[in-house]
């Protein structure tokens, strides 16, 4: 979301989005899918599209969503939680 953030009011293709977060289409589709569900992306079909290829799918934050990613940005990073073992593993005492 962030990413989208950088140039909010700028379409974004997906595929460019995975490069650019160095994420697979397998992850990102759905979880633009989600965001847009959500109502903090919207969408729009690439109409500029040259003579053989298929039209693409466009992205860009909405209100909520530029709102949402400022938030985000002015959040300090949450810690990460401690690791739990698995329950599977038996830990031995010294």
């Amino acid at each position: 979301m962030l990413a989208l953030a950088e140039q909010p009011a700028t379409w974004r293709y997906g595929y460019e989005l995975c490069q650019q977060l160095d994420i697979k289409p397998g992850s990102m589709y759905p979880i633009l899918m989600r965001l847009a569900d959500r109502g903090l992306l919207e969408t729009s079909w690439d109409t500029d599209v040259p003579a053989g290829r298929p039209p693409r799918h466009l992205y860009r934050l909405t209100g909520s969503g530029r709102a949402l990613a400022t938030e985000l940005a002015a959040a300090p990073a949450a810690e990460a939680p401690a690791p739990r073992p698995h329950p599977k593993v038996r830990w031995q005492q010294a």
